[in-house]
């Protein structure tokens, strides 16, 4: 059963910047850039946060699919009418973004490109594993109808992510693929640096 959950979470962290209306801005490589050093910034801003109000502080279990797909502009949006708000929009402004709804809408675009380029090279291993994800639920004789039930759903919602991220638009994927190892470090947990 841990197999399996650590096989989900897998799939849901790869995937889960996937569904990014279309833009008429291109994504440049500047831009990148600047969501990649306003992260930075923001890093900073962590220790001054460390109780979230009730209203912003979520748990990653409560966040859907949908919700995944935007966790930026997402965030931005929980963010509105707290002092956080303020702080963010001053960083943002200083690294070239009109508001933080604009740096939100980039950090998605970014993060789908970036997802799409790294399914694009495991994509028919995570397939496999899907499919066995599935197999182990179905035939788990531990889990009750509802739970199965449940479990296909996020799966679904997996396999829809990444049919999205397949058509990631390729201008992205290029402004964001020389940026790759800048990206996973601005987002590595504190621990991890």
């Amino acid at each position: 059963m841990k197999r399996l959950y650590a096989i989900l979470l897998t799939f849901f962290c790869l995937l889960a910047f996937t569904a990014v209306p279309a833009h008429a801005e291109a994504l440049t490589d500047q831009k990148v850039r600047s969501f990649i050093n306003s992260l930075e910034a923001l890093q900073g801003m962590e220790d001054k946060y460390d109780t979230l109000p009730d209203d912003l502080a979520t748990e990653e279990s409560d966040l859907g699919m949908d919700d995944m797909s935007s966790i930026f502009s997402s965030s931005v949006e929980r963010m509105e009418g707290h002092a956080m708000y303020d702080d963010l929009a001053r960083v943002v402004k200083q690294h070239g973004f009109s508001s933080p709804e604009q740096w939100g809408q980039t950090g998605d675009r970014i993060l789908r490109a970036w997802s799409a380029i790294e399914m694009g090279k495991n994509a028919g291993q995570m397939n496999r594993e899907m499919e066995r994800a599935m197999a182990e639920i179905e035939n788990n004789p531990n889990m009750s109808e509802a739970q199965k039930q449940q479990m296909r759903e996020m799966m679904g919602g997996a396999r829809s992510a990444m049919d999205s991220a397949a058509n990631a638009p390729e201008a992205d994927k290029q402004a964001v693929r020389p940026h790759l190892e800048a990206l996973r470090s601005a987002t590595a947990d504190k621990e991890d640096r």
